[in-house]
């Protein structure tokens, strides 16, 4: 079957002691992160910066206050979408992609990949119909899981889409209608329908128990498995006070965390400020009515069983007739404020798990994204050097060649924008050696 797919797959959707003197932190960081940069630029001038090959991961990733910690050392993400994982495993002609891609990230250095664990009656299909599951798909989606640790690639697992593509609360919310119990044709129901709230159980704890026919591991036992996403941008227009998501995610965050103690949970949010946020967030917001889609940055990510929050960054869906450097300091802007949230108000860290610059833009040209992307690497990178919110970011999206109908305006495909492909590396180096001189400073050297 063939399918034209947009953003996220969308069809056309256009955070008194001795008087001696002790150096701070950072100042004692500062000389070894100085050699260590000089190493990286040397590197990079000569277009060879290469990755150590990557251990297996055989420990969770867990968070401590605004830091995710492995083996109790910091660990910063440099992450990527690609959300067609297990869409692609589930033929073997198409699996080569898979590992090509991942084996592109574990070159760039990327740490963590976002992808969908859900396709609800779509082509494909992991949830055929309600609370019945293609055998075929889930060990697809095993073996995506094998092959990512095999190139030291942790993934983060998005559980059910806002938006239409792939199911979604669409899907649900139909199914409910075709047997008969759906309360509401709203897609909202979602959300509040009881029995529809039910069956999204039975699939959480299908994909947490689940075990992997490859490694005989349950999900929930599996470190290869960065993190869950509740849902792919969740929004109830229906509600602009915001109580109905709320009681949702505090019921599914509740309900994974009684499965799964192991694993860290994030809600999925694109990051707009809801009537419960103060004055001063909601003028962040790109314009009114974002703070009017029943969702809520703040409100949504302090619920006690999330563990870190998340946000968006799409300033060509935002802001309309505005330049790129208006969108740089928007962004800006907007990716401080999220992280001094993390920072003050909840306490947690902050991913920017989707970001990107559409090539549909007037007179687009490659180093407008380059621009872009450094702007937010740099504001990730500052708040990582002084031990801030700030953890990590996800462009959206990279792929391989011969995935058109997979691409978008946003989609980057490795090898073919050399400015990006260093920007992507740099990035990996110095949050790696970061991480690196804070635990080990006289290893560091050597991290890239």
């Amino acid at each position: 079957m063939n399918f034209v797919w947009g953003r996220k797959g969308s069809w056309s959707r256009p955070p008194p002691g001795s008087g001696k003197r002790t150096k701070p932190r950072n100042e004692k960081l500062c000389p070894v992160l100085g050699f260590v940069c000089c190493m990286v630029f040397m590197y990079m001038a000569f277009g060879a910066v290469k990755f150590r090959t990557q251990e297996p991961r055989s420990s969770f990733v867990e968070r401590n206050g605004t830091h995710f910690m492995v083996d109790g050392r910091v660990f910063y993400v440099n992450g990527w979408n690609s959300y067609w994982l297990m869409d692609q495993a589930a033929e073997a002609s198409s699996r080569s992609r898979v590992t090509e891609i991942l084996q592109t990230g574990a070159r760039m250095g990327l740490t963590v990949c976002r992808t969908w664990a859900f396709n609800d009656g779509a082509y494909h299909a992991l949830q055929v119909s309600l609370g019945i599951f293609d055998e075929r798909v889930f060990e697809a989606l095993d073996w995506v899981i094998v092959e990512a640790q095999k190139h030291g690639i942790r993934l983060l697992l998005s559980l059910v889409n806002n938006l239409q593509p792939y199911g979604g609360k669409t899907q649900y919310v139909k199914w409910a209608r075709e047997e008969g119990f759906g309360s509401s044709s709203t897609n909202d129901s979602f959300f509040f329908d009881p029995s529809i709230r039910s069956y999204f159980k039975i699939y959480l704890k299908t994909m947490l128990t689940r075990k992997n026919h490859l490694t005989g591991i349950e999900y929930r036992d599996d470190p290869t498995i960065f993190a869950w996403e509740l849902m792919n941008e969740p929004q109830c227009t229906s509600d602009a006070s915001g109580d109905t998501l709320q009681e949702w995610i505090e019921e599914m965050a509740e309900y994974v965390k009684r499965i799964d103690k192991k694993h860290l949970l994030t809600v999925g949010l694109e990051g707009f400020y809801g009537p419960a946020s103060p004055p001063e967030k909601t003028k962040v917001n790109p314009g009114k009515s974002y703070g009017e889609l029943g969702s809520d940055f703040l409100r949504n990510s302090k619920t006690p069983d999330i563990d870190f929050a998340s946000a968006h960054i799409y300033p060509d869906h935002w802001l309309m007739d505005v330049n790129l450097t208006e969108k740089t300091d928007y962004v800006s802007k907007w990716v401080t404020s999220h992280i001094e949230d993390g920072e003050k108000k909840l306490h947690k860290p902050i991913l920017f798990t989707e970001f990107g610059l559409s090539d549909k833009n007037k007179n687009f040209d490659h180093s407008h994204r380059a621009t872009f992307y450094k702007s937010i690497y740099d504001t990730i990178y500052e708040s990582a050097l002084r031990n801030g919110a700030g953890a990590g970011a996800f462009i959206w999206h990279i792929l391989v060649g011969g995935m058109e109908k997979y691409t978008d305006d946003f989609g980057i495909i490795p090898g073919e924008t050399p400015s990006i492909d260093r920007l992507i590396k740099e990035q990996s180096c110095r949050l790696i050696a970061l991480q690196h001189a804070k635990d080990l400073p006289e290893r560091s050297s050597t991290v890239c």
